[in-house]
């Protein structure tokens, strides 16, 4: 069964609400996809962000280990490094690395994936001299 409008003036106004309706959405989608991108990018800004302060965070923690007297159990040159915190799992893919060369012992997280937030190291040019002992120099 077909309804048909009953005069020409109905019909005209439902064809101005109709295409009333049609420019409504096109400007909601003209605001909302602009908007929706940039939630987005925010989004990814903020785990960014995330992580590199975990990573710090994490980073900094071994360092103290490391300066504690923990370098001792460590051979000279580059090596993967073994972390104890329970936040770790936290970050995405990547590795921990420690190295050690002459008086300055170096750890870093490289992560493997992009929009992890970078790589963050922490330098300590001799890790005894922070927990009050006379620095020692690597042999």
């Amino acid at each position: 069964m077909v309804i048909r409008p009953s005069s020409a003036r109905s019909a005209r106004c439902s064809g101005a609400l109709l295409a009333e309706a049609v420019i409504a959405l096109g400007i909601l989608a003209t605001v909302m996809l602009p908007l929706a991108f940039a939630i987005l990018h925010e989004t990814k800004l903020c785990r960014s962000a995330y992580y590199r302060a975990l990573a710090l965070e994490v980073v900094d923690g071994e360092m103290e280990v490391l300066a504690a007297g923990d370098w001792r159990a460590f051979s000279q040159g580059r090596q993967s490094y073994p972390v104890r915190a329970v936040a770790a799992t936290n970050l995405p893919s990547g590795e921990f690395v420690l190295t050690l060369e002459g008086q300055r012992a170096r750890l870093e997280w490289i992560p493997r994936t992009r929009h992890a937030g970078g790589s963050r190291r922490r330098v300590d040019p001799a890790p005894d001299a922070q927990v009050g002992r006379r620095p020692v120099r690597f042999s």
